[in-house]
């Protein structure tokens, strides 16, 4: 640990907070239809794709029609990119000949871009043609990012609307987030990782000869492009198999620091954008702070962890002052790694400048925990805001059952439906994690992928569903995916995706039809510290009463059989 280590995570801390307000009033103008300097571009883009495909963007939605709208759309997405992948030996922009992807792996990685996870179980330069990356999964990247905040939108008009059966229009939503927000700023960070040495370009491969006289070919293709969406929009599908450690997606530290940033930037804003469309900044400000905690907490351990050598290396002569630097890249060190790690869990990213599976066992146990919570901590675009309300809705329901009042959030009460629908978004993810992890160990298709055995291996299994059902994409890449893999892994991803997508739609839509309760002196306040103290706390205890056990088999054995080593 360092000086400089601490100023780096309290300077990309600043920033994210500088930020928050600013594209959190974009966003709002966006979803409210205003006029802003993109708008003023493309706006006869946006009225033409309304003719085209018969939307009327005035014409708002029940909860159910919104929810009908995202499960088409995904479905419609779905079968595009499968059969895209599956065809890409017969279609053009294909320079290096890759054959058509197998059928188990199309399925996998085309429910892993949809749902916003970008879980790879290919290499990707070797595997995709440069149609597959940009048609299928580029394509999907900016189309799933936009889905999850227009739901996060719709999810903050339920609760701001009084006695309305509507909570918006989800093509309308998809639209101008693609067009005035994702396009625009992809742009401008495409251009600058170019700047910065990202390759662009559709060939295929450059033959080289190195300085020892040995003949090397190095893959090249639409790199910058996907690079840009895939930070922004929390998507963390590499161009390249070893991800944002590969020089051509992430060559330096400032790339590496804008890229975190990016991560974070809209996750942050969308806090700002609730706290404006329900007419209270200070309610998004409350939930800003709620993650914040949990960030700075989260990342000061794994920067700690790393931060110490690994006992298994100090026979080699390895110098401990150094760290833990195994699977890390020396151009970005111990706090790059960490952060980047921390960051990319907290939000349902999943690129990796590192490989986690070389973590010290706490270090691992840190992006484990940020997801099996949900990744509330600022988040995937939207799924992080809509995660987050789900927490708030039990921990108001907690201080209800404490004062013996009705609980009431936002001036609306939480009643026995809203109660229940919190309750299935919330354990249908344990049930994923715990589930297929319990099954993969004990079934020989699951435990022959593991590399490795005891509670190691366990972890690797437990890292892998964790990451599906939390849309995260990240692993312990020891793991060799086949179709046993590949099939359950999509059914996580599908179920945490949509099982959580759905019941906060349908809160929404409960909540549009009640009547405003008047604010009184009995009322909860949600915009200060002790609600942020308690649905911290909520957040902790729902979560470690839920995945403690899991934890307890496999990073946390870990860990306890190192502490001597580290300590001595």
């Amino acid at each position: 640990m360092s000086v400089t280590g601490w100023t780096t995570i309290l300077v990309f801390f600043l920033t994210i907070v500088v930020l928050a307000r600013p594209v959190g009033g974009v966003l709002t103008r966006v979803l409210a239809g205003e006029r802003t300097l993109p708008s003023r571009i493309l706006g006869p883009l946006e009225r033409a794709f309304y003719r085209l495909s018969g939307v009327n963007p005035d014409e708002e939605q029940s909860w159910s029609q919104y929810a009908l709208a995202v499960l088409a759309f995904k479905l419609v997405c779905f079968v595009a990119v499968y059969l895209i992948l599956r065809l890409q030996a017969h279609l053009p922009l294909n320079p290096a000949g890759q054959a058509a992807v197998a059928p188990d792996l199309a399925y996998n990685t085309a429910i892993s871009f949809l749902t916003n996870t970008n879980w790879q179980s290919y290499a990707g330069e070797t595997t995709m043609s440069h149609l597959s990356q940009m048609l299928a999964l580029t394509v999907q990247n900016f189309v799933s990012a936009a889905a999850g905040i227009a739901v996060a939108a719709a999810v903050i008009r339920g609760f701001t609307r009084r006695e309305v059966g509507t909570i918006g229009n989800f093509w309308a939503d998809l639209t101008r987030l693609t067009l005035y927000v994702l396009l625009p700023a992809c742009l401008v960070l495409a251009l600058f990782f170019v700047w910065q040495g990202v390759p662009q370009s559709l060939s295929g491969v450059v033959d080289a000869t190195t300085l020892e006289g040995a003949h090397q070919t190095i893959a090249l293709g639409p790199v910058a492009s996907q690079e840009a969406i895939k930070m922004l929009g929390t998507n963390g599908g590499g161009f390249f198999n070893t991800n944002s450690a590969h020089p051509f997606e992430n060559p330096d530290a400032l790339t590496n620091f804008v890229q975190m940033v990016c991560i974070f930037a809209l996750g942050a804003g969308l806090t700002n954008m609730f706290g404006r469309m329900v007419g209270n900044e200070r309610q998004g400000w409350a939930i800003f702070a709620a993650m914040s905690v949990l960030f700075m907490v989260g990342a000061g351990i794994l920067y700690w962890s790393e931060s110490h050598a690994n006992p298994a290396f100090a026979a080699l002569g390895v110098d401990p002052i150094q760290g833990n630097m195994e699977g890390k890249e020396v151009r970005f060190g111990i706090v790059g790694s960490a952060l980047f790690a921390a960051v990319t869990t907290d939000a349902s990213c999943g690129a990796v400048n590192a490989m986690h599976e070389s973590f010290l066992p706490l270090g691992g146990m840190v992006p484990l925990v940020n997801m099996m919570l949900g990744e509330i901590i600022f988040g995937g675009v939207g799924s992080g805001l809509y995660g987050f309300i789900l927490f708030a809705i039990i921990a108001v329901f907690m201080a209800g059952l404490m004062v013996g009042r009705t609980p009431e959030y936002l001036g609306k009460k939480i009643e026995a439906r809203e109660l229940k629908m919190t309750m299935l978004a919330v354990l249908c993810l344990p049930l994923v994690m715990l589930g297929f992890t319990a099954l993969a160990v004990v079934v020989s298709p699951g435990t022959s992928a593991l590399s490795a055995a005891g509670p190691h291996g366990f972890s690797e299994a437990l890292y892998a569903y964790t990451s599906a059902a939390a849309n995260n994409g990240s692993a312990f890449s020891g793991l060799t995916a086949n179709p046993f893999w590949n099939v359950t892994l999509g059914i996580g991803m599908m179920i945490g995706r949509f099982f959580v997508i759905v019941p906060v739609l349908a809160i929404a839509g409960a909540m549009a039809v009640k009547k405003n309760v008047p604010t009184t002196s009995g009322t909860f306040p949600t915009d200060g510290g002790l609600f942020i103290g308690l649905v911290t706390g909520v957040i902790l205890i729902v979560g470690g009463l839920t995945f403690l056990p899991a934890l307890a088999l496999g990073p946390i054995v870990e860990h306890l059989s190192m502490l001597r080593g580290i300590f001595s």
